[in-house]
C-alpha cells in the first residue's frame, strides 16, 4: 500500500498539484470510502473516525471552492 501511495504522490508532485487540493482530495476520498463501508450511516462511520457526526457531516458538505486540478496532467 504505501508503493502505491507513494507513486501516487510521485505523480500529483508531477503535475504540479498544491499540497492543500492533495490533502483535501485525499481525506474526502477517505471519509466517503468510510461512510460506504458503514453503508452509509454516518452515526457509525463518525464512531469508527473517532470524529464527531458533525464534523463528518462538514466534511463531506461540497466545498465553496470545487476542488481545481492543474490542466497538464488531470
Amino acid at each position: 500500500m504505501r508503493y502505491r501511495l507513494q507513486e501516487l504522490v510521485e505523480e500529483m508532485v508531477k503535475c504540479g498539484i498544491p499540497l492543500e487540493l492533495a490533502r483535501r482530495e485525499f481525506e474526502r476520498v477517505y471519509l466517503a470510502q468510510v461512510v460506504a463501508a458503514h453503508e452509509g450511516n454516518q452515526s457509525a462511520a463518525a464512531r469508527a473516525l473517532g470524529i464527531h457526526r458533525n464534523t463528518l457531516s462538514k466534511k463531506l458538505e461540497p466545498t465553496a471552492s470545487p476542488l481545481r486540478y492543474p490542466k497538464i496532467c488531470c
